[in-house]
């Protein structure tokens, strides 16, 4: 296929996204950007959220990692129902309850500017790196099948990429990407649904026959029984528990979304109905890395997980047939998971590290700072961007889920301390506590899987006697985050006393 027809299509799709972002950018002001005035549409927000969960990574890394971990995500997925509720029936509530912005002003409130920080930083930290690299992923796709063959640098890719986010969403804020997420989620969902079934019709099958031949595959393994294995059923489960509470209930850019609907019933509608939807669209990913491999082990094609759709769907062998769709639904899945993180950076920054809703000074005043703060995150997602490139690592989700359970970890054991528990903290010792329950439980992991850290690192750790000593052969999977978020809660409940909160919000 033309990379000059692809990268038309690019092009337009970038218009389109700045045509929806000046209508619904007009008479915006701050209160529009950091919550889009708290009148926006759950149905809306519950879609658009798809995309934004999803991602770029979502949409290559999940049917790559088929070919060696069969349906195991689902296990993933299946513990993502169980953290969506939680969030719906306790989290909401408290949010609306409170009357929140950024939702990290409940750590302030129930413990101390320390807490509050505390929070907004492992938030700032998480965000820009799992973020940027998703949008590292991505733009690596776009420049191999199409930039490098026009000749123009990775470096300038990046740059005009992130200009054009800034483009559409530096004036609306939320109130701009809650409809330009249902656009981008309508682009990736629909290009899912066509690459399935060109597919299929191109192996001779139908869907029957194909979910036949997966299972004869044994691809459409949901359940892994090994208990030492890192995807063993139960960790996946207990891990995308809270991996779901953590990176979307404790995250301020997902909230940011939900806590801008009118009302808490509007807002435990959208997050039920996202997770519906949600599920089922793993599903589809995971059936559609099954379908893939299954060409690619007819027609011997041989790339690494990550580069396996991308090689499939703009191979010759299809005409161009999908990869249009593949190039459309691929950005449409970079975009809600990158506007968003640039949106609510500014918002956590300017909110709980700034102040800026509680200092004094006009409405343009803090705007000017707002853009400031927005143009800088720009910045440092570039700087990122060419950071990964540098190490050029590859099945990004691994690596996304791991940093995730490092650095949310310290947000769980906060929010959950407040929450379950009536006891006051020493706000001097906060930021100990949450420096050291990270690293301890980043030493665990990495005695665990050495040759995980290894591999990531390029250095050899010489840990592997102790790792085989110690766990007797047992691999720390995504319960990593549940781990840290338990020595966060017993290193808060080290530093604290009884007595009543700060404020009464605690269950």
């Amino acid at each position: 296929m033309s990379p000059i027809l692809m990268f038309s299509f690019v092009i337009g799709y970038f218009a389109l996204l700045l045509g929806v972002a000046y209508f619904t950018s007009r008479n915006s002001n701050n209160e529009s950007f950091f919550i889009g005035n708290r009148n926006s549409n759950w149905m809306l927000v519950a879609f658009g959220m798809i995309g934004t969960s999803l991602s770029g990574v979502t949409f290559v890394s999940v049917p790559g990692g088929v070919g060696s971990g069969n349906f195991y995500y689902f296990q993933i997925v299946l513990g993502y129902l169980i953290g969506y509720m939680v969030i719906a029936f306790v989290l909401i509530p408290l949010y609306y309850r409170m009357n929140l912005t950024s939702i990290y002003t409940y750590l302030e409130k129930r413990f101390g500017i320390n807490a509050h920080k505390a929070g907004a930083f492992f938030f700032i930290l998480s965000r820009v790196v799992g973020a940027t690299a998703r949008l590292y992923l991505v733009i690596s796709i776009l420049q191999l099948f199409i930039f490098d063959k026009l000749k123009i640098p990775f470096e300038v890719t990046a740059f005009v990429i992130l200009l054009l986010i800034l483009l559409y969403t530096f004036e609306g804020g939320v109130k701009t990407i809650i409809y330009t997420d249902t656009l981008q989620t309508t682009g990736m969902l629909l290009g899912l649904v066509v690459c399935i079934i060109v597919i299929i019709k191109a192996m001779g099958l139908d869907f029957g026959s194909t979910l036949s031949l997966l299972n004869e595959k044994g691809y459409t393994k949901i359940f892994n029984t090994d208990v030492k294995a890192g995807s063993f059923f139960l960790k996946h489960i207990i891990g995308g528990m809270f991996i779901a509470i953590a990176m979307t209930g404790l995250d301020q850019e997902m909230m940011q979304k939900n806590i801008s609907v009118k009302n808490i019933k509007d807002s435990q509608k959208n997050i039920m109905s996202f997770t519906a939807v949600l599920m089922v669209v793993n599903f589809l990913f995971l059936f559609l890395g099954g379908i893939l491999y299954l060409y690619a082990g007819t027609n011997n094609i041989k790339v690494a997980p990550d580069d396996l759709f991308p090689t499939i769907a703009l191979s010759d062998a299809f005409s161009g047939s999908i990869g249009i769709i593949f190039i459309i639904a691929l950005i449409s899945a970079l975009f809600p998971s990158v506007d968003g993180a640039i949106t609510s950076l500014t918002s956590c920054f300017c909110i709980d590290i700034l102040g800026i809703n509680k200092k004094e000074g006009t409405e343009k005043e803090k705007k000017r700072t707002r853009l400031k703060v927005h143009f800088t995150f720009a910045v440092v997602f570039f700087l990122m961007v060419l950071i990964f490139k540098a190490i050029n690592d590859k099945l990004i989700i691994d690596f996304i889920l791991k940093f995730a359970g490092i650095t949310y970890g310290p947000l769980l054991g906060l929010f959950s301390f407040g929450i379950l528990t009536k006891r006051q903290l020493n706000d001097k010792l906060i930021w100990t506590v949450c420096i050291i329950a990270p690293l301890v439980a980043l030493g665990l992991d990495m005695m665990s899987s050495p040759e995980w850290y290894e591999k990531k690192l390029h250095v050899s750790l010489g840990v592997k006697s102790i790792s085989d000593s110690l766990f007797n052969g047992y691999k720390i999977g995504n319960e990593l985050i549940l781990i840290n978020g338990m020595l966060t809660f017993f290193g808060l409940w080290l530093i604290s006393k009884k007595g009543g909160s700060k404020a009464d919000i605690s269950l």
